[in-house]
């Protein structure tokens, strides 16, 4: 496919078919100052939006550089064929009736393949797709009303959705958007696409990706890569939380996984922070805009109230930020800009003693700022305009503007509710270095996103498989499989009967554990019993089990810790590897860390280090401490299992992994595959 450059930055547009919102297209570029050349199509009309009309494509002075084409879905495809042949740059499809209705209408498919075949190697964005916003040179191919303005830099967002795109351009945060993009059904050019081509604009300086889902992964890849080498953030709303576990609950990784940890996992790898509200990623953004990412997240706030104070740091004990004492530089400095009676902490309550003079509130908030700091935010709420004189606030905007001046330092105001920070004063702001945050809990969210340390490139992700119907592979097939890739396991023999069973313990020597074949959650069926001494006990608990085959092993003795290592295959994602707490405490804390395979050793630590039950493996009140490389070692061979068998594998489960001081065994194992 060629670049989306062109279609991205056109000197030229084609404005193809009469109806109301291609009117919407052409009038929206006047009103915009696009300097460039507008040709409407019609094969009727003489002119279009008061612009000579040309009859068809092939009646153009010259290849567009982007068109918009507003007709049915069936001429779509005859125009697309058309555009290409004359070489154009790209196209926007606005009709729908294709892929993306393939369940209401039979020939969506069938028409989305025609117009794949049609474009060739132009590139097009949608079908069902409103098209873009680019507010750098006043290029909008966009049918509808927006709430932009010109820039000279900015942020570009892309979505999936027209409808949020719309919205995101009526923000008031003074967040400047350098482009809004729509993708459509994703027919060919996919967000991560879009993005990257995007991100080679010197004038952008963030992206910020709406998803509801990643599509071509491979291409998720490059955005991250292409990002990482030019130095600019991405971040992302990925919807899709609540969407029901995609995975039957076979396992209790399915239940830990479920739908949402593939998409979280991926996020995490490729370094791209995930927001969980449209609030909260703007202000990512606009902070981005300003700074970059932060080298750190060490913050301070300053407030003339101690409810503020307070909120703050009830807000930031939820999140990953810190708010450090205050070095002694700081102490001497703010106790000279504001006296005695103030109580020098941070969060910081500096009073009311020196509002309204502009120069002392410079001097105070100029001492708070420290190298230590990634962000100093100043928390001032403004009176609403309509009701209220807002004059006596110009001391704090100036007090903002001028500490930032004099330090240097990465500033921001902060109102507490998002509506009391006027747009006005947010441009003016932004215009000075100043980060308007409209928002406290989102202002906090921004500044954990964004001082998210950026990791090493990734290895290249395990790709999901094709989605097969499993089998239920028996626990000691699976135990033998996986210890030929080094997973330590028990002692065991298989027992063809009840009876036999007794004999079968003899020959792995007591104390035993019985298991009953065929059923994947034996504690909660009854099939399972430990510490079996004696040939009797082990033929009771046969002939009580739900089950007429059975696995007898060594029993296990002294873990210090129990826990489970999981993998499912996402779809979505590609295999998404869960640990948690093991055993009968898997349900119990709900505590567990997921990532996608392979894994570096830094996200396999991290995981682990996440669980609350770390502190048993690394020995609680002075018991003895698991032996870490063990577990690393069965986590590794999981992996190894895993990179070279994916081929229908659908799941995997050791639960529990033994861990003791010396060793780690794997005591169960459940595996879903077809061979």
């Amino acid at each position: 496919m060629q670049s989306l450059n062109r279609l991205f930055r056109p000197k030229s547009i084609a404005v193809i078919g009469g109806g109301a919102w291609c009117r919407l297209v052409i009038e929206q570029c006047q009103k915009m100052g696009f300097e460039g050349t507008i040709w409407p199509v019609h094969p009727k009309a003489d002119e279009v939006a008061a612009l000579p009309a040309f009859k068809d494509v092939d009646s153009l002075p010259e290849a567009p550089d982007a068109a918009f084409i507003g007709v049915n879905r069936f001429a779509t495809i005859e125009v697309v064929r058309a555009l290409s042949a004359r070489g154009a740059g790209g196209a926007v499809c606005f009709a729908s009736g294709f892929l993306e209705a393939a369940a209401e209408d039979a020939e969506g498919a069938d028409l989305q393949a025609l117009l794949l075949d049609a474009a060739g190697e132009m590139p097009f964005l949608g079908p069902n797709c409103y098209g873009f916003i680019n507010y750098l040179d006043g290029a909008l191919l966009w049918p509808d009303q927006h709430g932009g303005a010109r820039v000279e830099k900015g942020v570009a967002l892309v979505t999936q959705s027209s409808n949020i795109a719309i919205n995101l351009t009526m923000q008031k945060r003074g967040l400047p958007l350098a482009y809004a993009v729509t993708a459509g059904n994703q027919a060919q050019s996919g967000i991560a696409a879009i993005g990257e081509a995007l991100l080679e604009d010197d004038r952008v300086t963030a992206l910020g990706l709406h998803i509801e889902g990643f599509g071509d992964l491979r291409a998720l890849e490059a955005l991250a890569a292409r990002a990482r080498e030019l130095g600019k953030p991405v971040v992302a709303l990925k919807v899709g939380k609540s969407a029901e576990a995609r995975a039957a609950t076979v396992s209790h990784t399915a239940s830990l996984a479920g739908g949402d940890a593939g998409a979280g996992a991926l996020l995490s790898r490729l370094g791209i922070p995930r927001l969980d509200d449209l609030p909260s990623f703007l202000e990512t953004l606009k902070l981005l805009h300003v700074t970059g990412r932060l080298p750190s997240n060490r913050i301070a706030t300053i407030s003339c109230s101690g409810g503020e104070a307070s909120l703050a740091a009830d807000t930031g004990h939820a999140r990953n930020v810190e708010f450090p004492a205050l070095s002694e530089r700081q102490k001497t400095d703010l106790r000279e800009a504001l006296g005695p009676m103030v109580a020098l902490a941070n969060p910081l309550d500096y009073h009311t003693y020196i509002w309204r003079d502009a120069e002392a509130m410079t001097r105070a908030f100029s001492a708070m700022m420290d190298p230590q700091l990634a962000m100093t935010m100043l928390i001032v709420d403004f009176p609403r305009e309509d009701r209220c004189d807002a004059s006596d606030w110009e001391c704090a905007i100036q007090a903002a503007i001028g500490s930032r001046e004099r330090t240097g330092a990465n500033v921001g105001l902060v109102a507490t509710l998002p509506e009391l920070m006027p747009e006005d004063v947010a441009a003016r702001l932004m215009a000075a270095g100043v980060v308007p945050f409209c928002g406290l809990s989102e202002a906090i969210s921004a500044c954990e996103a964004a001082s998210l340390p950026q990791l090493p490139a990734p290895a290249p992700l395990l790709l999901p498989t094709p989605v097969v119907e499993p089998d239920l592979v028996p626990e000691a097939e699976a135990k033998r499989q996986l210890a030929d890739y080094g997973l330590r396991i028990p002692r065991s023999k298989r027992a063809a009967s009840a009876t036999n069973a007794r004999a079968v313990a003899v020959d792995v020597g007591f104390p035993v554990v019985l298991k009953g074949e065929g059923v994947a959650h034996k504690t909660e069926a009854g099939a399972v019993a430990l510490n079996l001494t004696t040939g009797q006990e082990v033929s009771d608990a046969a002939f009580n089990m739900p089950a007429s085959r059975f696995l007898v092993e060594e029993m296990v003795i002294g873990a210090v810790a129990e826990l489970l290592i999981g993998v499912v295959k996402d779809p979505a994602h590609g295999f998404v590897m869960t640990l948690a707490a093991g055993g009968t405490l898997t349900e119990l804390m709900e505590d567990s860390a997921s990532f996608l395979l392979p894994a570096s050793d830094a996200e396999i630590n991290a995981a682990l280090n996440a669980l609350r039950i770390s502190r048993l493996l690394d020995g609680y009140r002075g018991a003895p401490a698991a032996d870490r490389e063990a577990v690393l070692r069965a986590i590794r061979a999981v992996e190894a299992y895993v990179t070279e068998n994916a081929l229908g594998l659908e799941e995997i489960e050791i639960n529990p992994l033994l861990c003791t001081p010396s060793d780690a065994v794997a005591a169960d194992a459940l595996m879903r595959r077809k061979y």
